[in-house]
């Protein structure tokens, strides 16, 4: 056969050009083609989950800025905005208990995040290494304490005695470290290159060295959703105030504030010295709704920014481990 024949054959295509068959961008053979009820019904769910987070949160809003009328005629919380004003946030920060315990969150989440980092990266790097001393010993004893723990009452008199009651460190040091965290964070330093580090130890870098000039860098990611999950624990430190702070304690944090003002219905205080009309400009429910505000502001400020570093630190973590 000429090769005239074999560049004409219809069984043979010519030289560069496209194969034919499945697209590289098309579906995979297993996966089935979407319908329209599949993708209609997905739109549907998303929008009511959406609709269920974000209305809760906009009525909350808008009801710790509507005056006094306007939440009377609504019946709780607004929906519609109207006469709109920042009276009860005037008199939140006017001075007082919630300014304070802002502060204080503010202190008790910055430090015991500090402290709850620091212990957990130098476990994690420590178990991280085969060779280190004791490190397959001390993990099977870590997680036995997450299916098994003293007890409630156990842990209150051990801080008890120690003198931690209606002491700040009582709401840092008995929570400041997480098994599950350090896990995570193992899994993913187990992961760093061994080439690198033995690199690093030919030209005589000490582990301290390796761990803040190698392993840190390169794990950005997953420090960073860990220090995250720690921040937002502590801001939402609510339990270890009712055992370890006392009931008229200056001490409170914002959690425990939100609780007395909007679950129990305690009486928010400078309301008199504000100089804010008590008749027209704002009822008790926009006052609990400011602090609620408040309270979720900084969060929902942090978290965006950082959401992009989930997929890559803890799942890229899981992953190596």
């Amino acid at each position: 056969m000429s090769e005239t024949t074999l560049e004409r054959s219809p069984l043979r295509p010519p030289l560069g050009s496209p194969r034919r068959g499945r697209k590289p961008s098309a579906r995979p053979v297993w996966e089935e083609q979407p319908s329209v009820v599949g993708q209609t019904g997905k739109g549907v769910v998303l929008v009511i989950v959406a609709a269920a987070v974000l209305v809760p949160l906009y009525a909350i809003i808008i009801t710790s800025l509507s005056d006094k009328g306007t939440i009377n005629r609504a019946g709780g919380l607004v929906l519609i905005p109207r006469h709109l004003t920042l009276a009860a946030y005037r008199i939140i920060i006017a001075g007082g208990v919630v300014t304070r315990s802002l502060a204080i969150t503010f202190g008790i989440t910055i430090v015991g995040t500090a402290i709850s980092m620091a212990a957990s990266v130098l476990c994690a790097y420590g178990l991280s290494r085969a060779r280190s001393f004791g490190h397959r010993v001390i993990l099977i004893l870590l997680i036995i304490t997450m299916f098994v723990s003293g007890g409630l009452i156990p842990t209150f008199l051990v801080v008890v005695k120690l003198g931690g009651f209606d002491k700040y460190w009582a709401l840092l040091l008995p929570t400041a470290i997480s098994v599950f965290n350090i896990l995570v964070l193992r899994a993913f330093y187990s992961g760093t290159t061994a080439d690198l580090i033995d690199a690093a130890r030919i030209d005589g870098a000490s582990e301290w060295r390796i761990l803040w000039s190698i392993v840190l860098p390169t794990s950005r990611a997953v420090t960073a959703v860990i220090a995250l999950f720690y921040a937002v624990g502590y801001w939402n430190t609510f339990f270890s105030v009712i055992l370890y702070m006392g009931a008229d304690s200056p001490k409170w944090p914002i959690q425990y504030v939100l609780y007395q003002y909007v679950t129990l219905g305690t009486t928010m205080p400078d309301v008199a010295n504000s100089g804010i009309s008590t008749t027209t400009s704002y009822t008790p429910l926009s006052l609990s709704m400011a602090v609620v505000v408040l309270t979720l502001l900084p969060v929902v400020i942090v978290y965006p920014f950082m959401q992009r570093f989930f997929t890559s630190g803890v799942l890229t973590g899981a992953i190596k481990g």
